[in-house]
């Protein structure tokens, strides 16, 4: 007579803390990952041929991503618990959050298998908490995936995509090439914290940087009502300025002041955007004061993704002002 298998742990997701890349002095301790810009989920297979898939948040997708189904199948008889990350590519293979976007919240089984068609996922997986019936959280990162590279996960909608040991400049070259989000860097000593946002795994983004128009503000609740909460942003095209967000991030209150004495200066009653602007109780200005932002992309929609400020730039300001 079989003995019960015993239910696997249900573990939460280590977490990482945002940093700097190892300098050179240190790197050697260090593998790096690319940063995945998609939705976190461990994945439990008991062995039996089923999968679960939950959130970072708690809330079990297995019935939103069904694609991943057949990985349950492939993880028959090697009980395990595994930690990833679901993302959509967009046509130059990169990962797209919008896209992704898509595909989530949806539980309807026939609506989650025709937008899987759609807009098929890819689970990442880097990291194995528990398999065979023997937890490895107290087992090094570097031993992990080790572990993890042997056991053979490979599917059309899932992979284990390799890592970088001790060349911190090299990972991030790359990742900057390819047009992904950033690095994870985690110490190879590390062990897996469940629900942990520890040093020993560092997150790094690339930013990007961007001049745009001011053409409007909204403003801001509470202590700032009065002022700028937000700058609306443009671009100058041939067709016109055309709308790529609101930025409100980064601003102090000093600059918020500031920027409330310019605004006024050049305010107007229409907008200076070629396009609409789902921007309610809008204040329009004349597009002539320039300011520098960062962001880590671009959504589908054309508006910039993350964007924080970073600075006037009263060296640009554009004629009339």
């Amino acid at each position: 007579m079989a003995l019960p298998v015993a239910p696997l742990p249900a573990i939460r997701p280590m977490l990482t803390v945002s940093g700097s890349l190892p300098d050179e002095r240190e790197e050697a301790e260090w593998g790096f990952e690319v940063k995945w810009d998609g939705v976190r989920c461990v994945v439990t297979a008991p062995g039996d041929g089923s999968v679960r898939l939950v959130s970072r948040t708690g809330n079990d997708v297995t019935s939103t991503y069904p694609e991943l189904r057949e990985l349950g199948m492939q993880l028959q008889g090697r009980p395990a618990v595994l930690d990833g990350e679901v993302v959509a590519m967009d046509e130059k293979g990169r990962p797209d959050f919008g896209l992704l976007q898509r595909r989530m919240g949806i539980t309807n089984p026939r609506r989650a298998a025709h937008l899987a068609m759609e807009y098929p996922i890819h689970l990442m997986l880097f990291d194995v908490m528990h398999v065979g019936g023997r937890s490895l959280m107290a087992t090094p990162y570097q031993q992990r995936r080790a572990v993890l590279a042997g056991m053979g996960l490979t599917g059309r909608n899932w992979s284990v995509p390799t890592h970088l040991e001790g060349h911190a400049r090299q990972a991030w070259d790359a990742t900057l090439r390819h047009g992904y989000e950033g690095v994870i860097a985690k110490r190879l000593t590390s062990l897996y914290l469940p629900g942990v946002r520890s040093p020993d795994w560092r997150k790094v983004k690339h930013l990007l940087t961007l001049d745009v128009i001011i053409g409007g503000w909204t403003e801001g609740r509470g202590s700032l009502a009065g002022l700028p909460g937000a700058i609306l942003a443009g671009v100058d095209e041939p067709t016109g300025l055309r709308y790529v967000g609101s930025v409100g991030s980064g601003l102090s209150g000093h600059e918020r002041r500031d920027l409330a004495r310019y605004l006024a200066a050049v305010a107007r009653e229409d907008s200076p955007f070629a396009g609409p602007v789902d921007a309610p109780g809008a204040h329009w200005v004349e597009p002539r004061l320039v300011a520098e932002v960062t962001l880590t992309g671009w959504t589908p929609a054309g508006h910039i993704r993350h964007p924080v400020w970073h600075r006037l730039r009263p060296d640009l300001t554009l004629p009339g002002w």
